[in-house]
């Protein structure tokens, strides 16, 4: 078939769609709203390894006990040495791989507690409890010492012990 006969089929098919999809489209429900600039800022809460967009607050593994055992304890267990969910630090002379051993990145448990901790009533926590679980979490695995506190300026900078041997699942991203 010549090129000019294929497009006096193809461009009248483009055409009929066009026109199909626009009135399918007057015919939605009409769910939904646009999304402000101010609505997508509240949910536009990533941090990454550098801390870019850690929020101000801290928190130190004192604090952090005392939040974890209202609010963490009953799915990871005491100390966070497992309960029904995943360890988040290992039973002394336990060389189990936890969350905060495998990860290369501090900022890394600080994000991911913010924004899915606690179950079932995730971003719940307010920064400063969230510095202090990371804290806690990172004391506990004995990254960081009982007495120092996390924010934006000393999360970033914390030596992880898996940074360098880290291997990610998805390495096409990075």
């Amino acid at each position: 078939m010549s090129t000019d006969k294929r497009l006096t089929v193809v461009i009248p098919l483009v055409l009929a769609l066009g026109s199909a999809a626009t009135a399918m489209a007057a015919d939605l429900p009409g769910l939904g709203k646009p999304v402000s600039e101010a609505e997508l800022a509240l949910w536009d809460m990533s941090i990454g390894p550098d801390g870019k967009g850690l929020p101000h607050g801290s928190g130190t593994p004192a604090q952090g006990a005392a939040i974890y055992g209202q609010k963490c304890e009953a799915c990871h267990g005491k100390d966070g040495q497992g309960g029904t969910n995943a360890a988040l630090a290992n039973a002394p002379g336990k060389t189990d791989r936890t969350m905060a051993l495998y990860v290369p990145n501090a900022t890394t448990i600080f994000d991911f507690t913010r924004r899915a901790m606690p179950w079932p009533q995730p971003k719940s926590l307010t920064s400063d409890e969230v510095y202090a679980l990371t804290a806690y979490i990172l004391a506990r695995n004995k990254v960081i010492g009982e007495n120092e506190a996390m924010n934006a300026e000393t999360l970033p900078k914390v030596q992880m012990p898996n940074r360098n041997a880290f291997v990610s699942r998805y390495p096409e991203k990075h």
